[in-house]
């Protein structure tokens, strides 16, 4: 009889070590299944635009070229008017706001006002497009200062040139500094996670050197 009583409690043991082994597994895929949940379904990383060699990145991490390429992009498409400046370039704030702090929209929607008070804006069609000699690839030092992980300073020499139908009013090579942040608050609408702060330092003509001379 006894020898019964010992196979029954040992089944019962054996029983109970399989529940507690059921429980812990079930505790297991709940905090498998939270770490799923919670991870991030998209990741931004960037791929330096120079593909002939290989390169090893952090995926968290925003390569210079990355910073001036997001930069001249945005900043390109900001001052595209392709048809009528006074339409064109209220609908470009819009259409990037997303790429932009609320500060430097704001400075943007007072150029704006200011520009079309005094006339510069009505039937104008402009673009801008970089020196040639002047991009990212020809001095990349001078080109993005990095202030930190989130923030930097881009320098843009741009050639901007403004047309009235179809006579060309306006030429001006100019260097614009312009304040780039990482803001990774709405990947919907900035998959980049970066965002133009305009203007480090007031906007400056520049002159390109003669035939012959040095820069």
């Amino acid at each position: 009889m006894s020898r019964f009583r010992n196979e029954v409690q040992h089944l019962r043991a054996h029983v109970n070590s399989l529940r507690l082994g059921l429980i812990a597994l079930l505790l297991v895929a709940l905090l498998l299944g939270f770490g799923w949940w919670s991870a991030p379904k998209d990741l931004t990383i960037h791929v330096p635009p120079d593909l002939r060699s290989g390169s090893t990145r952090k995926w968290w991490d925003v390569p210079p070229e990355s910073v001036y390429a997001f930069t001249f992009y945005v900043f390109q498409q900001l001052n595209r008017w392709p048809a009528n400046g006074e339409e064109d370039y209220p609908r470009n704030l819009q259409r990037l706001s997303a790429y932009l702090t609320p500060a430097c929209r704001t400075t943007l929607r007072e150029d704006f006002e200011y520009r079309r008070s005094n006339g510069e804006l009505r039937q104008r069609v402009r673009g801008i497009y970089e020196i040639p000699g002047r991009g990212y690839g020809d001095d990349p030092s001078a080109r993005v200062k990095v202030l930190s992980e989130r923030d930097w300073i881009v320098v843009l020499d741009i050639s901007a040139d403004e047309y009235y139908s179809s006579e060309q009013v306006k030429r001006a090579l100019v260097r614009y500094t312009i304040k780039v942040a990482r803001q990774d608050v709405d990947p919907e609408k900035n998959p980049f996670g970066l965002v133009l702060d305009c203007y480090s330092t007031p906007p400056q003509r520049i002159e390109l050197p003669s035939p012959g001379e040095k820069p």
